[in-house]
Order: C-alpha cells, then structure tokens, then sequence
C-alpha cells in the first residue's frame, strides 16, 4: 500500500463539453491542485493520470453511480459481483439502448425513458422491472437521508437531474473498455477499502457526490450553483477548506473561484470537480471514512459514495440482515 500521487476528480456529462477534471499533485507538506481542463479522451484517462503519477497511485473520483440497485440484482442476477457485470457488459452492447415504451424494458435493458411520454413515472418504471415500487429502483446512497435529499436513480433518464445517461456514457465508453485493457482501474468499493486500493501504478475509482462533497468541506452555496455570483461567494470557504488539508491552489484555480468559475453554463461542472477533489483528499488524510457501512450488498453491488456516512432512513436496521447479498434470484 503506498499514498497516492495523484489526486483527481472528474465531473461527468453525456455531453463531452461539459466533463472537467481536476487534478492535485502531492507536494511538500500536502498538495498543488490545478484549475479544471477538460476530460478529454476518455479512452486514455486512467493512462494519462498513470504518467502523470510517475508510477505513484491515482486517487480518482468520479460523479456517476458505480453499482446496481439491490431490487433488480435479487431479481434478475445470481452470483457474481459488479465489477464482473460491468466487465461482462462488452458483450452486451443492448443493455445501454434507453427504453422508448414501458413494453420495452427488461432486465437486459433496464434504462428509460428516452423522451416524454404518457404514463412515464418511476413507479411505472420499476414495476415493468419487476421492482415493485419505485425505491426498487434507488440505490441505499441514492435515497434521502437526514443531511441531503435524495438523488436520482441509476436507471432514469430523463430531467436535469436524472444520472442514467452519464451512467451510460461512462460505463459504455470507459469503463468496460478499460476494464479489458492491460491495466485495468479498481473499482471502490468492490475491491476494497480505498487507502488499501492505492498501491504503485494503481488507478483506483470512487463514486463521489457534490452534496456530500459541500458537506464533508463544512461548507454551504448560498443560493444556487448555477449562478456564477452564488459560486463566487463560495471563494472562501474553499479556499478555508484547501488550508484545512494542505491543498495550494494554482493561481489559475484561484482566480476562477474568485471568478465564481466564469459566466458559462460549464461553471458549475468545474466547480464540481474541485469540490469532488477536495473530497477525495479529504478522504485520504482521514477525516472521513474509506469504507463503506457495513453492510454486503454495498462492497458487492450496490457500491456507497465516497466518505459518507449518513444512512437512509430506515436503513440501520437491515444492516444485520443483508449475508445474502446477490445470492440469487428474490
């Protein structure tokens, strides 16, 4: 096990134009992070945050989900584990087509609705899935807690909030690819604990958050993140939390934070990314867990957003109860 180099996060959208990455380089007594460039290939990412680490380990975070609902692994897979499943998806090119009709879905094709429709509601949705309701189709990290709302889940694809189209767009054109390639990255949670994942040459990937990034920072927008004063007036909180874990800022990056990230409609995915950044380094000097609760089906499928802590409502009590996490069909 050794530290990780190279802290990064990356901020993702179907849209190639608005993914941002934000790298930091371990430096004397901390870290130098730099202002967001764009993602760029996604094909070489995890080669080029590799040459960038010199042989050290890549700490990188990433906002999209990385794992499966528990509802639809009991009802539709047996055995296995995610990693296994988004590997095997290369094989499956189908399962990213977005359902235009409820009649379409299934379990080898799980993500709607392409457009509006009649009778387009997420409980539809996961009933033609074989789901029951529609918490069948959250993730425990996706559901509503005491500190945040609750985020969209993984197979819905439509509104500005919806998750399902970058899901598909990172795991189809980057993941699975990379996940067949002679180096492939390591998935957090399923592989381990996320210190213990940071071994030399080693890219390791996280599932961050960006309400729980403002959370674990200690900080809070006043007003909304799409507007670039509101994000302005975030310059110094952030740059409090970069003193707090020994991060420089760049003087690019700190002149577009003071700029509240400039006046375009990307603004916000680049503000993103330093928040999941700084996450990330906050995660790896110990200030919040790399682990996820204790509870099987989230190191196996469902996967957790890196260092949260806060449960669903209601979950604590299934903790105990949840051995038989994808063991079979439910």
């Amino acid at each position: 096990m050794s530290a990780a180099t190279i802290a990064a996060h990356a901020d993702w959208s179907i849209d190639a134009r608005k993914r941002w990455l934000a790298v930091a380089r371990r430096a004397a007594g901390g870290w130098r992070l730099d202002a967001p460039v764009p993602v760029g290939e996604v094909a070489t990412l995890c080669a080029r945050l590799r040459a960038q680490a010199g042989g050290g380990a890549v700490a990188l975070g990433v906002d999209l989900p990385l794992g499966l609902p528990r509802a639809y692994v009991a009802r539709h897979l047996a055995g296995g584990d995610f990693p296994g499943f988004l590997a095997g998806l290369a094989a499956r090119p189908g399962f990213f087509e977005v359902c235009a009709e409820l009649s379409q879905l299934g379990p080898q094709r799980p993500f709607y609705p392409r457009r509006a429709v009649r009778g387009m509601t997420r409980a539809a949705h996961a009933e033609a899935l074989g789901l029951g309701g529609a918490a069948g189709l959250s993730r425990w990290c996706d559901r509503a807690t005491a500190e945040r709302p609750a985020g969209a889940p993984l197979f819905w694809t439509l509104g500005a909030n919806q998750t399902g189209r970058a899901a598909i767009a990172a795991w189809r054109d980057w993941l699975v690819p990379a996940l067949a390639g002679p180096h492939p990255p390591l998935l957090w949670p399923f592989h381990g604990d996320f210190r213990r994942l940071l071994a030399p040459g080693a890219v390791a990937v996280a599932e961050t958050y960006p309400a729980e990034a403002l959370r674990h920072l200690g900080l809070r927008i006043a007003g909304s993140k799409r507007r670039q004063a509101d994000r302005a007036a975030l310059a110094g909180g952030l740059a409090a939390a970069m003193a707090r874990l020994g991060v420089v800022a760049e003087p690019g990056l700190a002149a577009l934070a003071a700029d509240g990230f400039g006046a375009r409609s990307d603004g916000e995915d680049r503000l993103d990314c330093v928040l999941g950044v700084l996450a990330v380094i906050n995660v790896l000097a110990g200030n919040r867990p790399d682990a996820p609760p204790g509870d099987p089906w989230l190191r196996r499928w469902e996967g957790w957003v890196l260092g949260q802590t806060a449960l669903p409502s209601g979950a604590a009590s299934g903790i105990s109860g949840a051995a038989g996490a994808g063991s079979g069909r439910g």
